[in-house]
């Protein structure tokens, strides 16, 4: 017999993501916390990120983090467009190179058989041939210049929201926008780099130069409106701080240099530049590209679909195939696939799969849900105020 929902207690949300907290987390009774003191013996504090516990907490409380997974919307997080993916992660959480987190266990740990690689390469070449990232925003295509000469390389380097708690706690000596160009152009003296400032930046949702003489001048050409996944398909190499745009060009084979610590580094896929010598060793198991996906997109996230309530075959699928067991909250298997709180009075919010979120993605972008309605860009100026005043 079936025990009692685990408790969770929610601190720091706000009233929107402590409403996804509920969805995301549809196998635990979720409720929130204003203080320490409303926790009670057996619960689990949630917080989002990086965000330090209340004063006063028991040492011994488990603490679960969360955050966007890696498949996550059509349309920007800072622009409140919901996530179908969020990680809970019960060690700590993955861009946090300081500490161990479940990702870096599975990666370390996990057995991944052949038939989770064979799920895993299936699911990569989907991503890939749907050209699809965390946030697909872009409309504007993009092609190599005519100019380059015989085997001149050409290098995407990706800016990053520099007060971003994965600068904090995963860049090492590089850790703004203009010092990643520069490194660069000192390794690839002679290559064709192209700058792409974050989206949030240029959207003016999160703080930052995304421009500036100093950038341009390490930079051969600044892209701003064209789609990551375009860019990566025709780059031959990526430079990144800890960007996740390292992580989407491996799936498509591209060659990848770190100068931080991101949770791919250290595996044997990618050159590592700023990798401390005790992540290194924390990370001591080297692992294919496949084995690298079926933790980062099967194991490690948890899924939601916005559209339609599944069939009951589609929701055996969710309860048997959205987690692996071996991470954290890892009970959502057996129960969320019955719906949870929804969004609006007509949404069902139910457990899914990765394969069944990459097809509703599809939809939503085929749909043109990357094309904000005018009152939602309107919101911008307030939400890059939020964003300044909370420090990022």
């Amino acid at each position: 017999m079936r025990g009692p929902p685990t408790s969770v207690k929610t601190f720091g949300l706000s009233p929107r993501k402590h409403h996804l907290a509920v969805q995301f987390l549809s196998d635990c009774q979720v409720h929130p916390a204003h203080s320490a003191a409303d926790l009670q013996p057996g619960d689990i504090l949630a917080l989002w990120g990086s965000t330090p516990p209340p004063p006063g907490l028991p040492l011994a409380t488990p603490v679960w983090r969360l955050e966007d997974g890696f498949l996550r919307s059509v349309g920007l997080g800072a622009d409140l467009v919901q996530p179908l993916s969020w990680v809970v992660d019960q060690r700590g959480i993955y861009y946090d190179a300081t500490a161990p987190s479940d990702l870096e266990h599975l990666l370390n740990h996990a057995p991944i058989d052949a038939a989770l690689r064979t799920r895993a390469a299936a699911l990569r070449q989907a991503v890939v041939s749907a050209r699809l990232t965390k946030y697909n925003v872009g409309h504007t295509q993009w092609h190599r210049p005519a100019t380059l000469s015989p085997g001149q390389r050409v290098v995407l380097v990706p800016g990053q929201v520099e007060s971003d708690a994965s600068i904090a706690r995963g860049a090492t000596t590089v850790r703004t926008n203009l010092a990643l160009l520069q490194a660069a152009r000192a390794d690839r003296p002679e290559a064709w780099l192209v700058y792409k400032p974050h989206p949030d930046v240029l959207a003016g949702l999160r703080s930052g130069h995304a421009l500036g003489d100093a950038v341009r001048a390490c930079c051969n050409e600044v892209v701003t409106d064209c789609t990551m996944a375009e860019l990566l398909d025709a780059v031959d190499e990526v430079q990144v701080m800890t960007s996740l745009a390292g992580f989407e060009a491996l799936l498509r084979g591209k060659a990848v240099t770190t100068y931080g610590m991101p949770f791919y580094a250290g595996w044997g896929l990618t050159r590592d530049l700023g990798l401390r010598p005790d992540v290194a060793a924390r990370r001591c198991r080297p692992r294919s590209l496949d084995e690298l996906v079926a933790a980062a997109l099967i194991l490690y996230p948890r899924y939601v679909t916005r559209a339609v309530p599944p069939t009951a075959g589609t929701a055996a699928a969710a309860g048997s195939g959205s987690r692996s067991g071996s991470g954290s909250g890892s009970s959502s298997s057996s129960s969320s696939s019955s719906s949870s709180s929804s969004s609006s009075s007509s949404e069902q919010v139910h457990s899914s799969t990765p394969e069944a979120v990459l097809a509703e993605l599809q939809s939503q972008r085929a749909a043109g849900a990357a094309h904000l309605p005018w009152w939602r860009l309107a919101l911008r100026p307030l939400l890059g105020l939020a964003a300044r005043w909370r420090g990022g």
